[in-house]
């Protein structure tokens, strides 16, 4: 007999049994294999591809290719699985359920938008317990459907979407290709308070950015480099300070960390950034209470589907930020 300890898990008792699913409307032009990665969390993409090859799932009674798009009122066909069941999420704390339940600034039955707070992941994951995901679809919990439409860095506040639907998650990150590729679609807008003064007439950054793995992928640095993305940053000056700029920044391409990089590209790294920033500065600042860079989405500008007008969403500056900005009007800073 192995001495070995065996490795016990429980089983998810909802993938025991033969599953037949209805496609309704909103779901139809999805993929299959993204259909099926998305319900079977726990289950591997590439037994998925298994699934799919061998015939032992199955829509409308037939063998479909994993790239298959399904129809609304298609009927799909799981097979008994054993699925390890996750452990749950953590608890949404009372706190935290009411700063986000005052966050949200903007809901219709297909979008929330919600002003999200400084320090929390968009996403649970990589030592983070709760994201903001996680949190909304507690807060909500008959939310049939809660999907990011796009992304913030844990560090940067402010307004982020979450479809409720998957029409309009299609729409809406159709709408951010579109912005990337020159066509209009999503704008968004940030405030950002840079190091330095800011070039007179600087406008718009243009300079390609590649995305860097380090630490065995737990850590992302981007940098510029003729091998890198398109990305394009349009600036505009707010105000001027005596060490510092506040910028409006709108980002038409949205690579990662596009601001911050483009920033520091022109000797103005942002304020508080500790890993594009100068160090010196950024001690400074902790003592005056700016614990993250100077990065806030302040607006977002978008056609919902079936509409032909845009709707704009603003979020208000962050407490913290705000308060370093009294600070620096008040010429209370060191020159």
């Amino acid at each position: 007999m192995s001495n070995q300890p065996s490795m016990a898990f429980d089983i998810d008792e909802r993938f025991s049994q033969v599953q037949y699913l209805d496609v309704d409307a909103d779901q139809a032009g999805q993929r299959i294999d993204n259909y099926l990665v998305a319900r079977l969390k726990g289950v591997p993409r590439t037994h998925v591809y298994k699934l799919l090859r061998k015939g032992e799932v199955r829509v409308n009674k037939g063998r479909i290719r994993a790239d298959y798009r399904l129809k609304a009122g298609d009927l799909v066909r799981l097979p008994p699985l054993k699925v390890a069941q996750k452990a749950p999420p953590k608890q949404l704390s009372q706190g935290l359920g009411r700063v986000l339940e005052k966050a949200i600034l903007f809901e219709n039955d297909g979008l929330l938008v919600a002003n999200k707070p400084p320090g929390l992941a968009v996403h649970g994951g990589s030592g983070v317990d709760l994201g903001l995901i996680e949190a909304l679809r507690q807060l909500r919990p008959d939310a049939r459907y809660l999907e990011l439409v796009h992304r913030l860095d844990r560090d940067t506040s402010g307004c982020i979407m979450v479809a409720k639907k998957r029409s309009y998650l299609r729409h809406l990150q159709q709408s951010l290709r579109d912005k990337s590729a020159g066509r209009g679609g999503i704008v968004k807008v940030y405030q950002a308070l840079a190091l330095g003064s800011w070039p007179k007439r600087l406008g718009r950054v243009n300079a390609p950015l590649l995305k860097l793995e380090q630490s065995g992928g737990l850590e992302r640095i981007v940098k510029v480099h003729p091998e890198g993305k398109a990305s394009v940053t349009e600036f505009a000056v707010l105000q001027r300070y005596r060490d510092y700029t506040l910028l409006e920044a709108r980002p038409i391409t949205g690579r990662t960390h596009q601001i911050r990089v483009h920033a520091q590209l022109k000797q103005c790294p942002l304020a508080g950034d500790d890993k594009y920033g100068d160090d010196s500065a950024n001690r400074a600042l902790q003592k005056l209470g700016l614990k993250r860079h100077f990065l806030h989405a302040s607006a977002l500008e978008f056609v919902l589907p079936g509409e032909s007008t845009a709707t704009r969403v603003d979020a208000p500056l962050s407490d913290d930020l705000a308060a370093l900005l009294r600070l620096i009007e008040a010429q209370k800073l060191p020159g």
